[in-house]
């Protein structure tokens, strides 16, 4: 009989399968661990998780994942990450029960998933070459030895049967069974100081990490931001009725909504940072630093902005004040002339740090509206989750269109040469905002008091301005609600109005106006390709 078929008796079904499978989870946790490690001293995005998580949500259909932010919400990525590891953790402990009988195809198959990480983090859009391989690598290595040798101890080991079965054989003289190698308490010590040095490693890994954006939180604390040449006009003292329940005109960059695949916020220094102007129409390309822009005259203006992702009625909408440079001026000094006067580029990619490209019309940029390379928020430099140290800000278009974050490079070319992250994905290449309405008190199965209800939200068609709010009240005639005050074409605008509530089940519906006299549509349609529509309702009960 062969020593591993052998050894393959020594243990009962129950106790093998078991600590086979313990055998592959500490595995898998000992090659997370050490390609944390490597990942935080090399580059954090080339973690196996984060890259094969970035390369999941590039191979995502469309519709899968928009159903999965409006789902999730900013929590998306949280999710993503954990499916991941949960996957992780079921091969591990399948690796290591087939361990237990064929010990090299557990080891070869922990090396498999390694090349997996290592070809998801060289393909991703922010590698910076062969060298994001070496996470997943050298991590796969690790955890196949590990596996290997806990699994060479383990069957090495003669375990005691139940306790009855050891009377029985020191009834008929037999003794009690023997080890081989190893004892019980070898392999517990084994598996204990794998798992403790695995957490240490893990540790440092991500300790590491965090160091690594040390740099860039101090450069973002140094940061002064001066007055701008072109301030915001003062809030208007009737921009916001004071409504319980309603969004405040200014939301604070805390509550702004994210959308974007980053699974590792981007953490760049200012002070290292650099854009580079160039393609189609560029006649001469410039690169400036974080400085040159401060130097620049900077504008300040109030702008809405919206995600395409945005369901009707949901939250993907904020307004904030932004800070920066006239994008504008930035083309004109590099030659850029918009299609209209003889450009040759319609186009305006815009490349990020963490790899995104986001395409822009030429058109739109230089009509006039604040398009800007944003500094600043809200009279802050731009937090590191929405941009810092330098974002795109365009009124009007939908943020994939046009609100790269964390953007390094634009270049100027054509909607016919180039498609950009989410064209590619079945998204259209233009994006207008559309006209849009959301009921934020009452809100959704709300249970007020009969008698006089305030129903109040907001209302957007950034770069077109809102002109009129209607309410209806089941199938009633609409009412026309009151307007806070314009700040601006750009931003959203809140709205009221005081519904003398009966008793009963109601549904609350409402469509805005914009400033062209297009009106809300009612006909529904999913985000895909270019948006939302229709109109949002809420149902109530009153008491």
């Amino acid at each position: 009989m062969r020593d591993e078929e052998k050894d393959q008796r020594v243990l009962p079904g129950l106790p093998r399968l078991a600590l086979g499978a313990l055998s592959g989870a500490l595995a898998g946790f000992a090659a997370l661990a050490v390609a944390e490690l490597v990942a935080g001293a090399l580059h954090p995005q080339s973690s196996p998780v984060v890259a094969v998580g970035g390369a999941s949500i590039d191979a995502t259909p469309a519709e899968v994942k928009d159903w999965a932010i409006c789902r999730f919400g900013t929590d998306d990525k949280l999710v993503l990450q954990l499916g991941i590891l949960a996957v992780l953790t079921v091969l591990a402990l399948v690796l290591g029960v087939l361990a237990m009988r064929f010990r090299r195809v557990g080891a070869v198959g922990v090396l498999l998933f390694g090349a997996v990480g290592a070809t998801a983090a060289v393909g991703r859009p922010d590698s910076t070459g062969f060298t994001d391989a070496l996470p997943s690598v050298v991590g796969a290595v690790a955890g196949a030895l590990l596996l290997y040798v806990l699994v060479s101890r383990l069957t090495a080991v003669t375990f005691p049967l139940a306790s009855a079965t050891e009377s029985m054989a020191e009834e008929v003289g037999a003794g009690p069974p023997t080890s081989e190698g190893w004892d019980r308490r070898g392999f517990v010590l084994a598996a204990a100081s794998a798992a403790a040095a695995s957490a240490v490693v893990g540790t440092v890994g991500r300790s590491l990490n965090a160091s690594r954006g040390q740099e860039a939180i101090a450069s973002r604390r140094k940061v002064v931001l001066p007055p701008p040449g072109s301030p915001a006009r003062p809030a208007h003292k009737r921009a916001g009725p004071r409504v319980p329940g309603i969004s405040p005109f200014v939301t604070p960059n805390d509550d702004f909504y994210r959308v974007d695949t980053a699974l590792v916020v981007p953490k760049v220094a200012a002070t290292g940072w650099r854009l580079r102007i160039h393609g189609t129409g560029v006649r001469r390309p410039v690169t400036y630093s974080f400085d040159d822009l401060l130097r620049r005259e900077l504008i300040e203006r109030d702008i809405t902005l919206t995600c395409v992702s945005n369901e009707v009625g949901g939250p993907y909408v904020g307004n904030a004040r932004w800070t920066g440079v006239r994008l504008a001026d930035l083309l004109a000094e590099c030659g850029v002339k918009a299609p209209s006067r003889g450009g040759p580029a319609d186009q305006l990619v815009a490349r990020s740090v963490d790899g995104m490209t986001i395409g822009s019309p030429v058109e739109d940029l230089l009509d006039g509206r604040d398009a800007m390379l944003a500094l600043g928020m809200n009279g802050e430099p731009l937090p590191f989750a929405h941009g810092f140290p330098v974002r795109m800000v365009v009124p009007g278009l939908y943020g994939y269109v046009s609100a790269c974050k964390w953007i390094k490079d634009i270049e100027l070319a054509t909607f016919d040469s180039y498609d950009a992250y989410w064209v590619k994905r079945g998204w259209a290449r233009k994006a207008p905002i559309k006209t849009e309405s959301r009921i934020d008190t009452p809100k959704p199965f709300a249970r007020p008091k009969a008698g006089t209800v305030m129903v109040a939200g907001v209302a957007w068609a950034q770069h077109r301005g809102i002109d009129r709010v209607e309410v209806r009240i089941d199938d009633g005639p609409w009412q026309e609600a009151h307007l806070a005050a314009e700040d601006s074409r750009d931003t959203w605008r809140q709205w009221s109005i005081p519904w003398q509530a009966s008793k009963g089940g109601h549904t609350l519906t409402v469509r805005a106006t914009d400033r062209t006299g297009t009106v809300q549509t009612d006909r529904r349609a999913r985000t895909v390709p270019d948006g939302a529509s229709g109109q949002h309702s809420v149902v109530v009960t009153v008491d």
